[in-house]
């Protein structure tokens, strides 16, 4: 019942915003392109939409094909279906996004000066619409663009960790963090390779990963492995468990887990559930505690507790998938010198706004990239790769996180 609830809301706010954006995308072609507006706009527009809309209608299908039989149905796997349908759709999606987040300060404007202003109502029309089309018109090309660059390119993000009396053994110790790898159709070979190969020109000592390591479905367990077992560390690559480790197998998550565990294990890759795993570097030693705390799995506070309390190393590392608040406290009262996660994809889709940050992902944390201090404990939250729900980023490229250790004079 709740999926189809899911399903009709989802609906419902797609079939307001694409009312929304049509009836501004008239205004603006009415003004500039009066002719094409009155022979052929109202035919190519209904054509456009039947087409962009083709790609939820498929999407309705299977939600209520999962809803009346509790089997679990995908789209075929096809490039011609990704370029014809899936991406444009997407695009598409983003594009009405974006432009009404501009429209509906307009509108207000709009508002107010009829209010207040009416000899010149035709003039300001006309500055109106002349907005409307400046808007359309940019993000038309701004969108595709910033979609293939953050599908293509992967940015390095250096940050030095000081800290008071380190071990002269961990002086410059380089710790590649990454997260969300999501191997599946979308995130094929050759994009995780170039990633991978990103963090291997890093020459990091130790490589931590935030889970996630495909997407969804057995098929991709063994790509994912391969080529994540080919990252180079003289200290070894771990992983926490993500949330779509889960998922291979929708219904069976031991089983999903245990897939992806002994593939990582087989290509020298350890992905540790609720433990604490001890890095002798010299003579000091690094300890990394792993929690899991997933959609699947919360963890216990007594195992939160007990986990955090009893990691004692020189350097302590809390790694988990998400940036919990719970988590988060129980990292600072327990002394831990960094807090490692992903899940959020940096937002994945962020859009373009005056002074604020906007993404879905604001609705669940406010932790969404980047570097956060609690006292003296840095957390960090890698953008990493994949990508959920939608196959694109926006505004969000992909990231390598590398942590140098360094002594605070």
């Amino acid at each position: 019942m709740w999926i189809i609830i899911r399903l009709l809301i989802g609906i419902a706010i797609l079939v307001i915003v694409e009312f929304y954006f049509i009836k501004h995308v008239n205004l603006a072609i009415k003004l500039f392109f009066p002719n094409f507006y009155q022979k052929k706009f109202h035919l190519v527009r209904k054509v456009f939409l039947v087409w962009m809309n083709l790609y939820p209608l498929i999407l309705i299908f299977i939600f209520t094909y999962f809803s009346i039989t509790g089997s679990y149905l995908t789209a075929p796997e096809s490039r011609i279906i990704d370029y014809l349908l899936i991406y444009p759709f997407w695009i598409f999606f983003v594009l009405i996004i974006q432009c009404c987040l501009f429209f509906i300060p307009l509108d207000l404007i709009k508002i107010f000066s009829h209010l207040f202003i009416k000899k010149t109502r035709k003039h300001l029309l006309k500055i109106r619409s002349t907005l409307l089309f400046l808007i359309i018109g940019f993000f038309i090309f701004y969108i595709p663009i910033r979609v293939i660059y953050d599908y293509n390119e992967v940015s390095i993000r250096e940050i030095k960790y000081e800290k008071r009396e380190l071990s002269a053994s961990l002086e410059g110790f380089r710790i590649a963090f990454i997260a969300d790898i999501q191997a599946d159709h979308f995130t094929d070979e050759g994009r995780l390779s170039n990633y991978l190969n990103k963090v291997n020109s890093l020459n990091p000592d130790l490589i931590l990963i935030a889970g996630d390591l495909i997407t969804t479905g057995p098929d991709y367990i063994e790509l994912s492995a391969r080529e994540v077992g080919k990252l180079k560390a003289k200290y070894g690559v771990y992983s926490c468990v993500g949330d779509h480790d889960n998922w291979a197998y929708r219904n069976d998550y031991v089983r999903s887990l245990s897939e992806v565990t002994s593939a990582l294990n087989y290509h020298n890759v350890q992905m540790i559930d609720n433990d604490i795993k001890e890095i002798n570097v010299d003579s000091a030693t690094i300890a990394i505690t792993f929690i899991t705390n997933t959609y699947v799995e919360t963890v216990s506070q007594n195992i939160l507790d007990s986990l955090s309390s009893n990691n004692v190393g020189n350097f302590k590392i809390f790694l988990t998938h998400q940036p919990q608040p719970r988590l988060i406290e129980s990292g600072l009262n327990n002394g831990f010198d960094l807090y490692l996660a992903g899940h959020t994809h940096g937002g994945q889709i962020t859009f373009v706004f005056p002074f604020v940050q906007l993404s879905p992902t604001m609705f669940e944390t406010s932790y969404i990239h980047g570097d956060f201090w609690f006292g003296g404990m840095l957390m960090v939250i890698n953008r990493g790769l994949g990508m959920s729900l939608a196959p694109i980023r926006y505004n969000s490229t992909p990231e390598v996180t590398l942590i140098v250790l360094k002594s605070e004079h």
